[in-house]
């Protein structure tokens, strides 16, 4: 007798939630104000835009980056020319593999992007530029690269932000 019991418990509840699966929710302007849900809670698993952030007035970037989404972008495209080892997008980490310079082929660079926040501001990017030297006997040895090199790749990358920026609000 339990056993019958428990069959028909479960069946009755297959049965309850199969039906629920022909219900239909719909989101057009007839719904009562009460029945639609909330926007500032978000989506259930959450929304990944990569292009940028929705309204003109957010400079934020886009939701599930932990960084700015037109600083991220900017740095991708400007470093394109370097092969790359790492991007974070939500630590806001950027690594390089070593690069030679087509015109010279005994110095090489390796660049580390840092992205500080969500804003777009000219102190939320750091660039780490590394250089080595071919020397002979010695291999690769490390060189110091100008400082200028860092601060030229950080005004490139802020350049490119904000004509991306730009180009989505005239959208």
């Amino acid at each position: 007798m339990p056993f019958r019991l428990l069959r028909t418990i479960i069946f009755s509840s297959l049965l309850l939630l199969t039906a629920c699966g022909g219900m239909s929710i719909t989101s057009g302007e007839e719904d009562e104000p009460n029945d639609r849900p909330s926007k500032k809670y978000g989506t259930l698993f959450g929304q990944i835009n990569l292009v940028g952030p929705k309204g003109e007035g957010s400079q934020s970037g886009p939701v599930g980056l932990g960084v700015n989404g037109f600083l991220w972008r900017a740095s991708l495209d400007t470093l394109s020319f370097m092969p790359l080892i790492s991007a974070d997008p939500f630590g806001g980490v950027i690594i390089t593999d070593w690069y030679s310079p087509p015109n010279n082929p005994n110095e090489r660079f390796k660049v580390t992007t840092y992205l500080l926040g969500r804003e777009l501001r000219s102190d939320g990017i750091r660039v780490s530029v590394f250089s080595q030297k071919k020397l002979d006997g010695q291999g690769w040895v490390t060189s110091s690269a100008e400082k200028d090199t860092e601060t030229k790749l950080e005004d490139a990358i802020l350049n490119k932000a904000r004509e991306l920026r730009i180009a989505y609000i005239n959208q």
